[in-house]
């Protein structure tokens, strides 16, 4: 792993984001989904309620692996290994149980894995999944991942399993919740 953790800013939110790892932007950046998959992201996001800037005030971000996990020899960034995921796992650990969460929204396939057994995205997008771990039961909701190298939420089945997790989310009474604290008063 490469150079310093990149941490989220501190949220007591009852929403989880939780990424993969960063990539070398945001070690730059030092914040997370700070580059093109961020632009991406965001979008969704401001589709069901919170642009950027609320998002990132208002929920917390987490990831699986908090430092750049370094670049592949033929270029883009590498998965991080199991030591590597074993090594950050007591931090997300501690997240969990601190924060109790009621809903956690894992991005990407490694961030899904950590809680639960996914063969294929589209077994778990669109869904919503009641989750114990850390002594807390709460709401997974999966979203893929919003890098600009990947085509499966672009494409069909990806697509409208996308619209349906979004659209889940965005029912969940703790993401109206934040939605409505987030929103300024006329």
């Amino acid at each position: 792993m490469q150079g310093a953790p990149v941490l989220g800013a501190p949220a007591a939110s009852p929403v989880m984001l939780i990424g993969q790892a960063p990539g070398v932007k945001e070690l730059v950046i030092h914040k997370p989904f700070a580059w093109t998959a961020g632009k991406t992201l965001f979008g969704w996001f401001a589709g069901i309620g919170l642009d950027e800037e609320a998002l990132r005030s208002c929920v917390y971000m987490a990831a699986v692996c908090r430092c750049f996990p370094g670049k592949l020899p033929r270029g883009g960034d590498r998965v991080p290994n199991r030591e590597e995921i074993a090594n950050c796992a007591p931090w997300l650990e501690a997240e969990l149980t601190l924060l109790a969460p009621e809903l956690v929204i894992p991005v990407g396939k490694l961030a899904i894995a950590s809680f639960f057994h996914a063969e294929k995205l589209e077994h778990v997008v669109g869904k919503r999944h009641r989750v114990t771990r850390a002594g807390r039961t709460f709401d997974v909701v999966p979203l893929p991942h919003p890098s600009g190298a990947s085509t499966w939420h672009r494409t069909e089945p990806g697509r409208t399993l996308l619209g349906r997790a979004l659209a889940v989310i965005a029912r969940h009474p703790a993401w109206r919740r934040i939605v409505r604290e987030a929103t300024p008063r006329r």
